[in-house]
């Protein structure tokens, strides 16, 4: 083969871009793109701490506000210590700036409350957490779920206060506060105050009602029912169902009372009563504190009784009784029972200053000296219980200013009842001391001797009326037969067939009839002094049989 039929190669480097590294560079750009969005769309992570897993799926629980979603749950596990649950949750870019310190997280699902029925649309969809935007500066990523939604959001308008009561469990959480019957606001947390040991009741009152709560407001459990007894009969006052079934706390000012300023700071404490009685009672600021000693049965007068001034209540029983005197003071020889009561002056006169007080002490020891006690009265027949009455008693001047415990002595009298049952005692004694036997025996005597005297009487008459008639008499002078005759018409007057003498055996048959009668009251006296108070012991009833 020639050199002219030889081929030549000749090589040359290929500049173009193959189309086959499109595919590749697409799905890479695909991929930044995606890796972007997530990056963008993704927002912080946070932390739920929850009471309870109930109703909580991960992946599936979303995390909602207004009714959007805002975040879903990603992981759930137990604390270290296994007393609460530890959730993780997603949220959306968008969420971040709802993470607020004041943020509110509750998880929604049925629930049949005091404020009605919620959360039933969650049957087919599933529980869901709430999130409450906050409105504070700081951010916050750990948060604490609520068991139960919130009365009110923390930027709601309106004034909150606190309550405050010596027993626990007295409001819950949502029950109303009410205001003339109308519902004004919210009871939205209870706690204990360890400290002063005392129980806290946080309200809200929304806005415009939140210009009736003044300084000198008054708070008083509402129980929904008011059942009086009067003299008109029974009355009853039923508020709303709301109220009936849960209770509620109800506040006003005292009619006719100056109401102070508008209360507009924050968590203000005021005390709440258990009823609106107490409230009213603890309206008197000025008071004067006084012991009384009664040295008869106080049973039946209780604390909380009143004290009243010729039918107007003045005062309040404070204390039955108060501290008995020990072994070593004297003991039950004594004979009194100390009981603490309050004169309280917004009772009596309005607008009273503390600085009075002093002058009226005075006043009251110079009405001591003027016969001013305290006497126990029964205030009810059919429950038995006392009050303590005051007023002016003649004869009762002797008065000895003394103090019992630190108290001023308030003077007292023995009350109507007791000195009832004294006068009966009395009587009692005086008729147990009366000789009766020896009167008796006396009578019996003298009707005896009068009976012999009748009988003399009759045969002087009889004598005389022989020598009338006497021949010899008749030939007396006419003077001295005239005489004889008046004799002998006074003496027929004690005849038996006079009238002196029928209506002294009369007298004496009544007399015997009367004694005969007075033995069985006697008999009973003896048997029972106090019959003729209490009546005698009742007979069990006839039990009818059947006829033969």
């Amino acid at each position: 083969m020639s050199d002219k039929n030889k081929a030549t190669a000749h090589v040359k480097s290929q500049k173009q871009v193959s189309t086959i590294w499109i595919v590749p560079l697409l799905a890479l750009v695909m991929g930044a793109w995606m890796l972007f969005e997530y990056v963008n769309n993704t927002g912080p992570e946070i932390t739920l701490r929850l009471p309870t897993a109930e109703g909580i799926e991960v992946g599936k629980t979303e995390i909602k506000s207004l009714n959007v979603k805002v975040g879903v749950i990603t992981e759930v596990t137990l604390s270290d210590n296994y007393d609460y649950i530890t959730a993780k949750a997603s949220m959306n870019k968008d969420a971040e700036r709802m993470l607020r310190e004041d943020t509110l997280f509750w998880v929604v699902k049925p629930r049949i409350g005091k404020e009605g029925i919620s959360g039933l649309e969650t049957l087919l969809s599933g529980s869901y957490i709430q999130l409450q935007p906050g409105h504070s500066e700081k951010s916050e990523r750990d948060f604490t779920v609520l068991d139960i939604p919130p009365v009110a959001p923390p930027d709601a308008k309106g004034l909150r206060i606190v309550l405050t009561h010596q027993e626990a469990g007295k409001l819950g959480v949502g029950d109303p506060v009410i205001y003339k019957g109308f519902t004004v606001g919210r009871v939205e947390s209870t706690s204990l105050d360890i400290n002063k040991q005392r129980a806290r009741y946080q309200l809200f009152i929304f806005e415009p009602y939140d210009s009736l709560v003044r300084t000198k407001t008054n708070f008083w459990i509402s129980s929904g029912m008011d059942l009086r007894l009067n003299t008109e009969g029974f009355e009853v006052k039923i508020s709303s169902l709301e109220t009936l079934l849960s209770g509620g706390v109800t506040f006003d000012t005292a009619p006719g009372e100056d109401t102070g300023p508008q209360v507009t700071e924050q968590m203000t404490q005021f005390r709440l009563f258990d009823d609106v009685k107490q409230a009213r009672e603890g309206m008197y600021n000025d008071y004067i504190d006084f012991a009384m000693l009664f040295d008869e049965s106080v049973r039946g007068l209780k604390p909380k009784a009143p004290v009243e001034y010729r039918g107007l209540r003045i005062g309040t029983v404070l204390q039955v009784p108060m501290r008995l005197p020990t072994p070593e003071e004297e003991g039950f020889a004594s004979k009194v029972v100390p009981v603490l009561v309050r004169i309280e002056m917004g009772r009596i006169y309005d607008n009273f200053q503390s600085s009075s007080l002093e002058a009226l002490k005075r006043k009251m020891k110079e009405d001591f000296s003027k016969g001013l006690r305290a006497t126990l009265k029964t205030g009810s027949l059919l429950t038995g219980a006392l009050y303590i009455d005051m007023d002016f008693f003649p004869g009762q001047n002797e008065f000895e200013a003394k103090e019992f415990q630190g108290y001023q002595v308030f003077p007292t009298v023995k009350g109507g009842f007791a000195q009832v049952e004294r006068q009966v005692n009395e009587l009692l004694v005086k008729l147990n001391n009366l000789p009766l036997e020896d009167t008796f025996s006396s009578l019996n005597s003298t009707l005896k001797t009068s009976e012999r005297t009748l009988a003399s009487a009759e045969k002087v008459a009889k004598s005389i009326d022989a020598l009338l008639k006497n021949k010899d008499t008749q030939a007396l002078p006419a003077d001295i037969r005239q005489s004889l005759q008046q004799m002998q018409k006074t003496l027929d007057g004690y005849g038996p067939d006079s009238t002196m003498y029928q209506e002294m055996q009369s007298t004496l048959k009544e007399i015997e009839q009367m004694m005969s009668e007075f033995q069985p009251v006697l008999r009973q006296l003896n048997e029972k002094p106090n019959s003729l108070v209490f009546g005698e012991d009742q007979t069990s009833d006839p039990i009818p049989v059947k006829g033969q």
